[in-house]
Formats: C-alpha cells, structure tokens, sequence
C-alpha cells in the first residue's frame, strides 16, 4: 500500500517547477530570487494550486530565513558590530520613526482612522531582511558603505518586531493588554538577548572545541545547526523574531578559529531552505486580486517606495554618508519586510484591517520584494546620476574638501582611497618614508581615529570628479583604491584616469574575476586579495618543510606570471622573465639590520671583504630612509643601516653570522683593527 505524504508530494513539485522557472530566470538574466517567487504565484493557491500544505513550507521557509541570517551573522563580529552602533541605534531608529511618523499622518489624512494609520505606519517602517542581504551577497556588497548602513537599518528593525506586536493589541483595544505588560514584555527580551549572547560567549567555545576533538563531521554540522536554532528558539520564546536569534548565534560563532568550515558547511542548507522562504511569498499573492485593483495596487506601490526611499536617503544623509551612499542605501531598502506580513494578517485577525486592505497592502508589499532585486541592480546608476545632478556642495565633508586648495595640490603624490586595514598601514608607511600623501574616507569614525594620528585624511567620495580635483589627483604621481565597493572602485579608476592619464592607479579587489575589467578601465596594477592569499598560504607551507627561500620565491614569481599573464601587461615578455629566474634560480636575497652591538659598525667594505670572505655581495644599504646602491668598496658602515645580501644560501647564513658575530667560516672580526690593515684591505 503506497504512503500518503503530502508534505512530500509538495515539496517536490515545488523544487520541480522553481528548477524549471530558475533555469528561464538565468538564461533570461533574471535574479533568482525573482524565478523564485514567480513559482510561488503559479503553484500556490491563487494560482494553479498545486501546493496542499502551505503552512508548512511556510515553516520550512522560515528555517531558511534563519539560516540566511546565521550566515551573515558568522561574517561579523561583536566588535564590528560595536562599530555599526552608530548606523544601528541612529540610523536605524531615525527611519523607524521617519517612516512610522509620516506614513500615520499620510494614512490618517486619506481617511483611515488614527490606529489604522500607526498600523500601516509599523507596516511601512520594516524592510525585507533576507532579500536584501540575499542580494547584497550575491552582488558581493555585504562590506560596502550602503551595505554596512542597510544592515545596520535591517537590525535595529528586527528589534523593533517586539514592541510593534505588542502594540497590535493595544490598538485594536483587546483586553489585558496594558502599557505596564508592553514595557515588562520589552525588559525581558531586552535581558533574554544580552543573557543569550553573554552565555553564548561562555559556553559556546568551550563546547564547540570538545565537539571538534571528536573528529565527527556529522557531530559537528548538529551542533552547529543545534547552536543556531537554539538561539532562534529562545528569543521567539521572550518575544523577538527568530531571525535575530540566529543572527546572534553567527556573530558569536563567528568570533570561532571554525567560522569557515561552519560556514561551508551551512551553506548548502541555507540556499536550499532559503529558496522556500521565497517562495512563499510568491504564494501570498492573489493574482485575481491584484489583476482586478492593479490602479489602486501600481499607486500604493509607487508611493510606498519612493516614500520609503526618501525618508532612509535623508537618514542616511543626516549620518554624514555622501548623496550617492544615501541613495543606493535608500534604493535597495525600499520595499515591505517579510514581518510585516504576519503583523499584517494579526492586525486582520482582530478588526483593525479590512480584508480589502489587506488584500491591497499584501499585492504592493509582494510588487516592492519581486522588485527589490532589480532596485539595488540598479542603485549605483541611480546614485550616480542623482548625485551628479544634486552635488550637495554646501555639505560639510564637501566642504572640507573645497578648502584644501582652488587647484589640485602638486604637493600629494599619493592618494589613497579608503582607511581600512590596507589604508593604514600604507599610510604608515609613506609617513615613515616621508613620501606626502592624502587619504579619501567616507567612515566618520575612521577619519575620527587617523585625524587622532595626525593622518592627511579627508572627507569625500572619490566617485566625485571634484572631490578628485580638490584632493589633486592631476598632480599626484599614484592612487591606491583600497575600498570593498567594486562598483564604486571601477568608477573611480575609470574617472581618475580621465582626470590623469599618467596616474599610477593600484587597486584593491577580492576576486580575480574583478580584474579584467578594472585593467580595461584603466589601473595600472590590480591586486587580487584572493590570488595574494593563495600565494601566501603555499609559501608558508613551502616555508615550514624547509624549502630554501630563494626556490620559494621562484614559485611564487611563476604562479604570479600563470594568473596574470592575461591580465597585466609587463615590460618584458614572459619568456624573458622565465629566462631571468632561471639564470638567478641558485641565489637568494635577505636583508640584515645591523643592531648596537653589531662587530661590524665602523668597517669598511674593503675591510670586511665579505664577497672574498663568503661569497655573499651586498648589493643596496638602506641609511635613514634612503637607499643607496652601487656600494664601493670604502664605503662604511654603520649602526641601524639595512644591509641587502645576495648569494647561494648556504653563503648568506653564513655572512649574516659574520656581521652579527664577527665569527663564523668567513673568519674572524679584530675588535679595533689599524687603521693601515684597513687601508691596505681596500
């Protein structure tokens, strides 16, 4: 006798129809998520109806949420998350209230009655946690400044899920509920949150490192999904959306030697389950309806995003972002969050929404998600153009620009573009070199923390093309783009080298596939952070086994002339670069600082005779910041100089115990040797 499972049955016509509506998506060059949602319509209830069960995809669907916010939670940290508190609590909280206030008086002056109007208010203020950050994953723009200040926005939102519940009651008048239960509901999951992550803290590392000695990959993947779903459980049991709770678990794991076999691991889970939750929200929408009211439905949707749009652009504003960041910030949050649809359908639920309203807020909230893929494809045109036609010159990062100079500085030689990790220590280094340079930065507290250091560091997008004039990017000599926007970054390459066609432009990126077009555009050297930390990782390995440097870095030069052949052009051919290594493939290069107690200080080259003595030359000495070469045979050393040997290994060692003991095969150092010994040895 056949088993009946119809949760089964549905699931596999859903994967069935969503692998056939994906594949026209991609040929068609569709976002996914869209092919997604698509299939929901067709197969859901107000379509073909070939889905029986949809509450439980509905429950399958949430597990993907979860999973997605896991996952991002496991690409931040605590600390990161402490430098977003200014994006959280302001940004966030300004369009929490921005939006709330002015859709309620909107709502309440086309009719509605004050409750309704703080209704549709909580219904507006929230935006779609894992469409967005689905998106901005795909596109790689998790680190970017609008990407970093949606997230931040999405946060503080998801906090905001528990008291807009409570409120639901409240405004429909059900008894019971009182201002003393809303204000003791939000103290307990105020305290259940920082318990989860105080102990998460404590116990999680302590567990997970026990869990790991076990050697089970199976052990490991259930305690994970155990972690992630536990944390989900607990703040959905105080109140708060399950999707915070995994949130919290990822920034915690995070923090874990094991985020990335954590992360390969969940991934699969995640876009599987992922695709359900898209799913179902294609299945929400009743075409009939939407078909009959589409005037009404197009109008509610074109208000609510561009309403929506404005009010986080003037937030984002207001946090000291440029015109363009605002906008693509303000684009890509422009849509209805997938919690709105269960405060929607609760408010339904006791009388404070009509079903025809609902019917109409569920048709505009589904258009603004199916769109939401294309908006954020397209928010970097849209940014652009806005900024170029509204230039705001009067606000104050603008300003700090125009007042560096009328004409571009002939002074800076380099400008760098971003104050991260890369930024700074570049910075650190042409300070210590006495090379002049300026820094480009967008983050507030990064130009706080360099102008504490007394760092050239200004305010400005460098997309601007007078925010490059002004810094004087026509007389600099090279432009290091060290920033995580790669759409940015292509457009500042393209307009720098339009402003200085003899500019030196090195750029930052983390794919290889980036680097073809950034060549196209006009950087003169791309580094790709993938490429480079693949290079590393087999030279330290090479390094450990005690291969010999010099074979090291012949490895290393022949996997950089495989992977950049292609894409960079040299001024020599390969061949000839393959014939140079090969000829110099037996020696080997180190550099030796010569310390206080060094024998060697006050000796000449001629003294020394270390190329008689050892086999080694010393080829530059570095004296101060300046680097000397073609070194004769009187010339003299002394204490802090930077030595460069050249030779066989074995001679290397060897000369650098010479000039460190005064000892070794070469011979043997005098203490104070007479002066016609060392003229005589010149």
């Amino acid at each position: 006798m056949p088993h009946d499972l119809p949760l089964l049955n549905d699931l596999i016509i859903l994967l069935l129809v969503s692998v056939v509506i994906a594949f026209l998506c991609q040929r068609l060059r569709l976002p996914v998520i869209v092919g997604f949602m698509l299939t929901g319509i067709l197969i859901g209830p107000y379509g073909l109806k070939l889905i029986k069960d949809v509450h439980a995809v509905e429950i399958l669907a949430e597990i993907g949420v979860m999973l997605l916010l896991f996952t991002i939670g496991l690409e931040f940290s605590l600390g990161r998350l402490m430098e977003m508190k200014r994006l959280v609590v302001w940004g966030g909280g300004l369009q929490v209230l921005l939006t709330t206030s002015l859709t309620l008086g909107a709502f309440y002056l086309l009719g509605w009655t004050f409750k309704q109007a703080i209704l549709f208010g909580f219904l507006l203020a929230l935006s779609s946690t894992a469409i967005v950050l689905k998106t901005y994953s795909d596109r790689l723009e998790v680190d970017t400044p609008h990407g970093r200040a949606g997230i931040g926005i999405l946060l503080f939102q998801d906090l905001c899920i528990v008291p807009m519940m409570l409120m639901v009651p409240i405004l429909s008048g059900r008894e019971g509920a009182s201002v003393n239960n809303i204000a003791t509901t939000l103290g307990t999951a105020v305290a259940a949150v920082a318990m989860i992550i105080f102990t998460a803290r404590k116990a999680v590392p302590f567990l997970l490192s026990h869990i790991v000695k076990l050697r089970s990959p199976e052990v490991f993947i259930i305690f994970v999904v155990l972690v992630s779903f536990g944390a989900s459980w607990l703040t959905a049991r105080f109140g708060l959306s399950l999707a915070l709770g995994a949130f919290i678990a990822g920034v915690v794991l995070s923090e874990s030697e094991y985020s990335h076999q954590i992360i390969a691991d969940i991934l699969p889970f995640r876009d599987v389950f992922n695709s359900l939750f898209f799913i179902s929200i294609g299945m929400l929408l009743s075409v009939s309806f939407f078909v009959a009211n589409l005037p009404t439905v197009l109008a509610w949707f074109f208000a609510l995003v561009a309403g929506k749009a404005l009010i986080i652009i003037a937030v984002i504003l207001s946090l000291g972002f440029s015109l363009r960041v605002a906008t693509m910030t303000g684009v890509g949050l422009a849509q209805i969050g997938e919690f709105s649809f269960i405060l929607a359908k609760t408010a339904t639920g006791q009388g404070l929404l009509s079903e025809a309203d609902y019917q109409r807020f569920l048709a505009a909230a589904i258009l603004s998600m199916i769109a939401t893929p294309f908006f954020i494809k397209a928010a970097p045109r849209i940014g652009y153009a806005i900024q170029s036609t509204f230039a705001p010159g009067a606000r104050r990062g603008d300003e700090e620009i125009e007042s560096l100079t009328a004409e571009p500085d002939s002074t800076c030689q380099v400008i760098i573009v971003g104050y991260g990790l890369n930024g700074r220590n570049l910075a650190k280094v042409l300070r210590r070199t006495g090379i002049p340079y300026r820094v480009l930065e967008m983050n507030p507290q990064n130009i706080k923390e360099g102008r504490a250091q007394d760092v050239p560091i200004f305010y400005g997008d460098a997309v601007r093309r007078e925010v490059l004039h002004h810094i004087g990017v026509a007389g600099a000599k090279i432009m290091v783009i060290a920033i995580s926007d790669i759409v940015a970054t292509r457009h500042i390459v393209s307009l720098a080298r339009e402003l200085n066609p003899e500019l030196q432009i090195i750029v930052r990126t983390r794919y290889m596939s980036e680097v073809p077009e950034l060549f196209r555009l006009g950087a003169n050297q791309v580094v790709p952070e993938e490429f480079e930390t693949s290079i590393e990782i087999f030279s330290r390995v090479l390094s450990l086994y005690g291969v010999a440097r010099n074979i090291i870095q012949r490895e290393i030069e022949d996997i950089r002339s495989e992977g950049y052949q292609m894409l960079r052009d040299t001024s020599l051919p390969l061949t000839e670069l393959s014939n140079i290594a090969q000829a110099f493939g037996s020696l080997t290069t180190d550099i030796l600082f010569i310390t206080a107690d060094s024998p060697a200080i006050g000796r000449t080259l001629g003294y020394l005779n270390l190329r008689g003595r050892t086999g080694v030359t010393i080829s530059a000495a570095v004296r101060e910041g300046d680097t000397m070469i073609n070194l004769g045979p009187d010339f003299r050393i002394e204490a802090e100089d930077i030595l460069v040997l050249m030779g066989e290994p074995a001679q290397v060692e060897q000369a650098i115990t010479y000039l460190k003991k005064g000892t070794g095969e070469g011979g043997q150092l005098e203490e104070q040797p007479r002066a016609e010994e060392e003229i005589d040895a010149g």
